[in-house]
């Protein structure tokens, strides 16, 4: 075993320098039942700081699992939060501390609402956090449903009668648990007794009362259904009467494998009275044998069976020959007669009661005249209330005769010994065994003696017949230490111990014995004399002592471990003691000194010269020989040398005195030290690694072999840059674990970025070089140095070597930002809002930052101009264009998804159209935390077109033509049917519609030649238009009136009767009114920027009106007479239109027999357009037919 009790010793400083704070907590979950006294264990190890730590319990419940309640503290009595300072300040929960680092948390009356989970936590006494610091389990509460019922009752049974007894026993527990039920009998203050019980694990059991009854089946425990238990006692005792009660026991498996009794449950009581009923007795009376010799004695049994003897009252009287003996009352006092009276009082015989059924008649020393029949009589007594005792009922057995026969001596002497041939100091034993041909008759005398090779016969130890030992005169000293012991071992076996043998203890052992028998008269006379001897041969301890000194490595490396042993023959046993002297010469010295002795006492002394060997050095002796083992570790130079043992061989006196017997050298043995030759190999493999920046560098050393398991490294780890002639140093780690970072470190500012690793498997360490940068691209190698602990404790450096090189390319990441490529057109209208949508497809990094510009291009426009810009740190900038055409405030960013950006133009206008498209930067940050941008790309255009709605202005007059009287009024409806948009808004002007005479403007009326005041504007291609227009009255879109035209000057009346439905009344009508009359309307809607616009116009159809005369005309008398009106204006119509319909039919035959020739050579065909017809059912004029020219072609 190489370098092992110093490695242990450095292990075990390091294993304290690393060792790390560990809370362990009891392992759950837990199933408690409610009500119940809880106790969850918390344990501390690896710590720093005083032994006595502290702790403090919290608990997450279930209803907030991440919110921590405080419970208690071993340190802080506001610790707990108000839910339960109660509880903690009433002892209902505590801490209790077993030990230092271990506590118990108590909860004594548990409730529902402590169910969650619970965390253990030790406030820190460390230098530095190290470990962890605190534990969590979870604590399930359930509900306590366990019931034991049974009927209490009164039983009055009868001995021997048959008892069954039901218990019902359920729980609702969800979780497995087990159910223990036990019955148990109680008398009033006693402790219960347990009758029988079922355990968790189904075995039946009981109490030591009714072990035997269980075992002998007068018990059974019967489940009857999934609830219902039954005890059955088959014969009753008396002593069965008391309270009988069940209890059920409701057991759970805590996750450590233990069960746990988590409620515990009794049912009501049965109380059982027994009477006993047996009175009845049976006498039986024993002896051990019939025949006996003189001198011998004799027991007469008298046994009394029966029930409650304890409560009832029996004499007894004994009888030889029919002769009386003596008596003896219930109070147990025996009356003898005059003969064996005497006897008695000289103790030659007792009559005694030994229990409440055993009566005895003892006769100690038989005569021949004591043959014959023995008998008793016992009769049982019933006290009367005077005291007095009344005869019952009396039995007896029957006779025993016995015979005594006269003394006669018929012994044999055997002798026998454990060995005939023993080792000096071991202990012999001899037996000297009597036999006879029945019971000895008397007493023995016994004399040891021993006759030695010379014939000389002496006494060792000899035993006279009343038990008194004598040792002889040469053995009186060795007998007063224990060397010679002698004693009976058996009464017809006698022992002789010769302890701690000795050499003159060879010889024949001879043993005497003497037979004596007492007479009547009580003297002593011997009967007979036997003698028998055996031989013991004793072998001297120092006979073939001898030494030798052996190793198996007289050449040994540098640090390791040799043996040496010194080899002791013969093989003494363990008593016999030898004590071993290694003894040294180191090289270059003549001198022996003596290194370690190995005492007789199996104790260790050290030479004053032996300092350097204590703590390198064992010393072993094999249980079972002498042999002497030197273990000598971590040799060096100093151990180097002659090594030799010395035996002496030593024998322990009966006055525990030593004496030593011989001294032994054994031969030399010569032990060379070596220095070790290095092992050590260092991966040469070459590596190259491109990574990305801000990924780590991993750099692996592997140490594939290496000199010792022992052996300890130093690291260092290089960088060599194409530009530096040599490597620079980055990192160093000694062969004791410190640090030292090297100039290359300092200068680079890689200190933070460094992550130095040795792996379990000891060989492996590992560099880390976190968050790569561009300029950490190089060729890295390691600097293996192999260091050995020298046999003085200090470390020397045995061996180094290079690894290969891992050449390391750092990169930025590439590119993959990708946008969306698709091309749009969208046309809206204005006010409408529009959506431009920019998708990162894809993008170089997760942690990438994104910088947006959304820019347009505008018609007649090159340059592009910004319209907004998300920055990186997702600031929403206006762009100039924004500024332009006032985007500000109509401009919504949003993100619905991981790379969609939608921007949203509200509420546009017609100077919003345009190509969009969006620009995006993507920024990363270098493993120096700044950021730099290192990919852009532009997505696809939308073309965007705002347009104003469309026209779908249509206006209709509502009022048809129509007559009225002078001094009347009339309307004129403008009605619109359909408009552009809803928010559209109108202008309305009316028109009354003249024509133009010889070109120039007409009268307002027929009837008036005056011209007008109010110049009407006409254009250029107006002029060739012969109808004049007038206006009556205009109203402008903003609602404002214009001026009223000169002849209808205050007659005009406006009504706006709906969004799109204006009415003009005329009030006092004069026969200038006549005329046709139209209404203008102007649709205008709003811009984006609020401003009015006009959309579109239209004009209605024209109206007449026609104004009558209030003076008589043959119109007048035509209309006032129906008859005569339908006449004249009626009837001549329908002729008149059957009369057209007929001849357009005949020539519209005509022209289809010439297959419309006519059509096909380009004559146009008859075409009718709609005669106007002015027509009023007022009657006040005829309807006119008009065909205006070119109706008919």
């Amino acid at each position: 075993m190489k370098c092992f009790l110093p490695v242990l010793s450095c292990l075990a400083v390091l294993g304290v320098a690393a060792a790390q704070r560990l809370v362990a907590i009891q392992e759950g979950p837990l199933y408690r039942t409610e009500g119940s006294h809880i106790t969850i264990w918390c344990n501390v190890s690896g710590f720093q700081g005083p032994s006595e730590q502290n702790f403090q319990w919290s608990i997450y419940m279930p209803t907030a699992p991440e919110r921590e309640v405080q419970i208690v503290s071993t340190m802080d009595s506001s610790f707990p939060y108000a839910i339960y300072t109660q509880r903690v300040h009433s002892g209902k929960i505590y801490v209790e501390r077993v030990r230092g680092n271990l506590a118990l948390l108590h909860i004594t009356d548990l409730q529902a609402r402590d169910a969650g989970v619970y965390e253990c936590h030790t406030p820190s006494t460390d230098e530095r956090y190290f470990g962890s610091y605190s534990a969590k389990m979870n604590l399930v509460v359930i509900p306590d449903s366990l019931q034991a019922s049974a009927v209490p009752q009164t039983l009055h049974k009868v001995e021997q009668d048959p008892l069954e007894l039901t218990c019902d026993i359920s729980t609702e527990t969800l979780q497995h648990s087990h159910l223990s039920v036990a019955w148990l009998r109680q008398r009033g203050g006693e402790k219960p007794v347990e009758v029988l019980a079922l355990s968790r694990d189904f075995v039946l059991q009981s109490s030591s009362d009714y072990a035997q009854r269980l075992s002998l089946g007068e018990m059974h425990l019967d489940k009857l259904g999934s609830t219902t238990f039954r005890l059955t006692i088959f014969h009753l005792q008396p002593s069965d009467q008391g309270e009988f009660y069940c209890e059920a026991t409701e057991w759970i498996q805590d996750p450590d494998g233990s069960w746990y009794p988590m409620t515990r449950k009794r049912s009501e009581g049965t109380v059982v009275n027994v009477q006993p009923t047996d009175k009845e007795f049976t006498i039986r009376l024993e002896t051990d044998k019939r025949l006996y010799t003189v001198g011998e004695p004799v027991e007469f049994r008298c046994i009394l069976e029966a029930q409650h003897v304890p409560d009832r009252y029996f004499a007894v009287s004994w009888a030889f020959n029919s002769s009386l003996i003596a008596s003896m009352g219930p109070n147990a006092v025996p009356v003898l007669n005059s003969e064996f009276a005497h006897r008695e009082a000289r103790g030659q015989l007792k009559v005694a009661k030994e229990g409440d059924n055993v009566f005895v008649l003892k006769i100690y020393h038989l005569r021949q005249e004591d043959s014959g029949k023995y008998n008793c009589r016992v009769t049982e007594r019933e006290k009367t209330v005077t005291g007095e005792f009344i005869d019952k009922e009396s039995k007896r057995p029957k006779n025993i005769p016995i015979i005594v026969l006269p003394i006669k001596s018929s012994i044999s002497v055997e002798v026998a010994s454990n060995t005939s041939v023993i080792l000096e100091g071991d202990n012999l034993h001899l037996s000297c065994s009597i036999r006879t041909a029945g019971r000895p008759l008397g007493r023995f005398s016994v004399i040891w003696q021993l006759v030695d090779r010379q014939n000389r016969r002496s006494n060792i130890v000899w035993l006279d017949r009343d038990g008194t030992v004598q040792p002889g005169a040469s053995y009186w000293e060795r007998s007063r230490f224990g060397g010679v012991q002698m004693e009976q071992v058996q009464p017809n076996t006698f022992s002789l111990g010769i302890y701690n043998s000795r050499k003159e203890d060879e010889g024949q052992y001879d043993c005497h014995v003497t037979e004596w028998v007492r007479a009547v008269d009580g003297e002593w006379q011997v009967v007979g004399e036997r003698r028998a001897s055996t031989p013991v041969s004793i072998t001297a301890l120092e006979t073939g002592f001898a030494v030798t000194a052996i190793s198996r490595t007289p050449g040994v490396t540098y640090c390791d471990s040799f043996d040496l042993q010194c080899i002791i023959k013969p093989h003494y046993p363990s008593r016999v003691p030898v004590s071993v002297t290694w003894r040294f010469q180191p090289v270059g010295t003549i001198e022996f000194h003596d290194l370690v002795t190995f005492t007789r006492d199996g104790g260790v002394q050290w030479g004053d010269r032996s300092s350097s060997f204590r703590t390198r050095t064992a010393i072993e002796k094999a249980e079972s020989s002498n042999n002497v083992r030197l273990s000598i570790s971590r040799a060096s130079d100093t151990e180097a040398g002659k090594y030799q043992c010395v035996a002496e061989l030593w024998r322990r006196n009966y006055n525990s005195s030593w004496t030593r017997l011989a001294e032994r050298t054994s031969n030399l043995l010569e032990i060379r030290v070596l220095q070790p030759v290095t092992k050590l190999q260092v991966s040469k493999s070459k590596r190259t690694l491109t990574l990305v920046e801000n990924r780590p560098i991993q750099l692996n050393c592997s140490v594939k072999s290496q000199t010792s398991q022992n052996s300890h490294f130093a690291v260092l780890w290089y960088v060599h840059k194409p530009s530096d002639a040599d490597g620079k140093l980055i990192l160093k780690t000694t062969h004791n674990s410190a640090f030292e970072y090297g100039t290359y470190a300092e200068e680079e500012g890689l200190r933070a970025r460094l992550q130095f690793e040795r792996h379990v498997s000891g060989g492996l360490f590992s560099l880390t070089v976190q968050r790569a940068e561009v300029s950490d691209s190089g060729s890295y190698y390691c600097h293996v140095e192999e260091w050995l602990l020298s046999p003085n404790y200090a470390w020397y450096k045995l061996a180094e070597e290079v690894s290969g090189r891992t050449e390391v390319t750092v990169k930025q990441p590439d590119s993959r930002l990708k946008l969306s490529q698709a091309q749009g057109n969208l046309s809206v209208l204005e006010t409408r809002q529009v959506q431009l949508e920019c998708v990162v497809l894809n993008r170089t990094s997760a942690a990438s930052q994104l910088l947006l510009e959304w820019f347009v291009w505008k018609p007649n426009q090159p340059e592009r101009e910004t319209v907004a810009r998300l920055s990186r740190d997702a600031t929403f900038h206006y762009g100039e264009q924004a500024a332009k055409n006032n985007l500000k405030g109509r401009l919504h960013l949003e993100s619905p998804s991981l790379g969609v950006y939608r921007l949203f133009i509200q509420n546009v206008a017609v100077q919003d159209s345009g190509t969009y498209s969006c620009r995006v930067e993507e920024w990363l940050p270098s493993p120096s935390g700044t950021w730099y941008k290192r990919a852009e790309d532009t997505a696809g255009q939308t073309a965007v077109r705002v347009t104003r709605p469309d026209a779908a202005l249509q206006v209709d007059t509502v009022v048809p033509n129509a007559t009225v009287f002078e001094k009347a009024a009339f309307q004129l409806d403008c009605s619109i049917v359909s408009r552009s948009s809803q928010d559209s808004r109108f202008a309305v002007a009316w028109y009354s519609l003249r024509t133009k005479v010889g070109g120039k403007r007409g009268s307002p009326g027929p009837e008036d030649g005056e011209e007008e005041d109010e110049e009407v504007e006409v254009d250029e291609e107006e002029e060739e238009d012969p109808t004049e227009r007038t206006t009556l009255l205009s109203v402008g879109a903003d609602a404002v009136f214009g001026p009223e035209g000169s002849p209808w000057e205050g007659r005009l009346r406006f009504q706006m009767l709906s969004p799109l439905l204006y009415r003009l009344t005329v009030l006092q009508a004069s026969p200038q009114d006549s005329g046709n009359y139209s209404c203008h309307v102007e649709e205008w809607l709003p811009s984006p920027q609020k401003e009015w616009y006009r959309l579109t116009e239209e004009e209605s159809a024209p109206v007449g009106i026609h104004v009558l005369d209030t003076s008589s005309t043959l119109q007048s008398i035509i209309c006032s007479n129906d008859a005569l009106f339908y006449f004249v204006f009626f009837y001549p119509f329908p002729i008149f239109g059957i009369l057209i319909i007929t001849i357009l039919l005949v020539r519209f035959k005509s022209r289809n027999s010439s297959k419309n020739s006519e059509g096909k050579n380009g004559v146009p065909l008859l075409w009718i357009k709609e005669p106007h017809l002015n027509y009023s059912p007022t009657c006040l004029e005829p309807p006119v037919l008009s065909i205006h020219p070119g109706a008919i072609d």
